[in-house]
């Protein structure tokens, strides 16, 4: 049992034996902002006081000595501080117990929740117009939506992955005509698409391609190219032709009409949004007769629904404005707001050398993402694009990012992983092997340093559900860097290998490192990011071992 529920089922014994009737639903019990009120601490005594008909503190101090008398296993000492706060110490054996569990676990299973069983969510992210390659701010979403993707998988949701390709309408057909237009060696059409891509695929494309077709191939394997080669792979490519060519607009067209959520005026059909929240009603088919934009967005969502009990949606910052009016149309057909969940991922400036980087090298015009990625790596990209909240702006520091340095926050991570090899590889090579556990004192691991990340490794379990409850992977890369920042600490300040080293110090520490890889791997796959065993820094000092 973890720590955490043993005091819980203390803290709830403890208050029967009191007298405390009804005894508290729930029992919060959270690790204390300041590390010298001991290493949990639960209000319980204030929330329960009321209801008790007790003072809080006196509460506080009755239940602190009842625990004292009888103290749960690994606790030292029970204090009550401030108005009835009840504070438990902890010996480090407690930070074993957690070292045994993470290792038992491994990576397959640290940090995995069930909490999404037997729920399935879609999460569609990237969705460009297959009219040319994705550029740099196409990246954020790209990398969100993923390692969101990842969290609701690791949480126990059954995930689908979906891009939905804009594949109609006059942006289709002004991309198709430049390509034909270039193609023919004329120029483009009023409107068109006159980037240097265009005239490099059309260079491609055979005589007697059809451009529209032909285009729509080349674009999306332009686009599916470059978000695999950053390990982004799509269940899904939701074709919105297809669902016009299968008739969903019109079911969709004749449900909201059943419900009352469509009216006519000025030849124009309209969706009552504004009866669900949005601030006025909307155009779902215009006076001569062509759908608007929302009309098939909401038969696509509609399709989802179908196939998903839960929908999420990463939009870019141009779409801000279209939320409130896609869970209008949602709700109108049967759906709550919550069953429908819509990020915006905010603009990202790309910089080198302290200046903003607005034009790509190879075609002078929008900066492609698989240049990003060539220059810097996928590693370095998505960790990068997950360092902040999706809900802020952001600059990439591309020189930052494909230095080998510590200052870089990519490889100040994968390089506390290559140490942790590093230490493997030098304990194989002395002809050292790593004892069963449970023969192995972890009472040696007493070092501030160990016992910081000990503790980190134990709040990865929380990290990781409320970074999926609230769709906030940059919480996992916190934690990741927090964990890293204490392994180098370890590195630094605690031999694990060396003559002077007792044995069985020795032993501990190597179970140690091994905690400390699955807490690595575990988080940095939710990333999305590699986990390599070997690196080479750029600014090594004289006489450093490089890992």
């Amino acid at each position: 049992m973890d720590v955490r529920d043993i005091l819980i089922e203390s803290v709830r014994d403890a208050l029967a034996d009191l007298g405390v009737e009804p005894p508290p639903s729930t029992v919060q019990m959270e690790r204390p902002a300041n590390p010298e009120y001991g290493d949990w601490s639960t209000n319980v005594a204030l929330a329960s006081a009321k209801a008790a008909g007790r003072n809080p503190r006196e509460l506080g101090m009755a239940l602190a000595d009842a625990l004292n008398a009888a103290p749960p296993p690994h606790v030292t000492a029970v204090e009550v501080a401030g108005p009835g706060f009840v504070n438990f110490r902890l010996s480090d054996s407690w930070l074993h117990d957690v070292l045994i569990d993470v290792v038992a676990a491994g990576t397959d299973s640290w940090a995995r929740h069930d909490v999404g069983a037997g729920e399935t969510v879609m999460v569609e992210f990237v969705s460009a117009n297959p009219t040319g390659p994705l550029h740099a701010g196409h990246g954020r979403g790209a990398c969100f939506g993923d390692s969101v993707a990842r969290l609701y998988e690791r949480c126990g949701h059954e995930v689908t992955r979906e891009f939905y390709i804009n594949d109609r309408g006059t942006q289709m057909q002004l991309y198709s005509g430049s390509l034909a237009a270039r193609a023919a060696g004329t120029d483009v059409p009023e409107g068109g698409y006159r980037g240097r891509y265009i005239e490099d695929w059309a260079a491609e494309m055979p005589t007697d391609a059809d451009p529209f077709e032909w285009g729509y191939q080349r674009a999306l394997a332009s686009q599916r190219a470059v978000l695999e080669a950053l390990d982004i792979h799509f269940d899904s490519w939701f074709s919105e032709r297809s669902m016009i060519a299968s008739g969903a607009i019109d079911v969709t067209m004749a449900d909201l009409r059943d419900a009352d959520a469509v009216y006519e005026a000025d030849g124009a059909v309209w969706l009552r949004s504004s009866d669900h929240g949005d601030d006025k009603d909307r155009v779902l088919v215009k006076s001569d007769g062509e759908f608007t934009y929302l009309m098939p967005d909401v038969a696509y969502h509609r399709d989802k629904f179908s196939r998903a009990d839960r929908l999420v949606n990463v939009w870019g910052a141009d779409h801000h404005g279209y939320v409130a009016r896609m869970h209008a149309a949602m709700r109108a057909l049967g759906h709550e707001a919550s069953e429908l969940e819509v990020a915006i991922t905010q603009m990202v400036s790309l910089q080198r050398g302290g200046e903003e980087v607005r034009l790509s090298k190879r075609t002078g015009e929008m900066v492609e993402l698989a240049e990003v990625v060539d220059e810097v790596g996928a590693d370095a990209v998505r960790f990068t694009y997950l360092l902040f909240s999706v809900d802020s702006q952001q600059t990439f520091d591309l020189d930052l990012v494909a230095s080998q340095v510590n200052e870089n926050p990519v490889f100040y991570v994968q390089y506390a992983h290559a140490r942790i090899h590093s230490i493997v590889r030098r304990a194989a090579e002395a002809g050292l092997v790593r004892e069963p556990l449970d023969r192995v004192d972890l009472s040696h691991l007493c070092h501030d340093r160990e016992l910081a990340v000990l503790r980190a490794l134990h709040e990865l379990p929380d990290t990781v559900l409320r970074a999926c409850r609230e769709r906030a992977p940059h919480l996992v890369t916190t934690w990741v860097r927090d964990l890293a920042s204490s392994f180098h600490g370890f590195y630094h300040d605690c031999r694990v290998l060396g003559d002077d080293v007792d044995e069985g110090m020795t032993q501990a520490r190597l179970w140690f490192v091994e905690a400390a890889r699955v807490g690595l791997v575990v988080a940095l796959d939710l990333l999305g990011v590699g986990a390599p065993d070997e690196m080479w820094r750029d600014d090594v000092p004289a006489g450093e071992t490089e890992a």
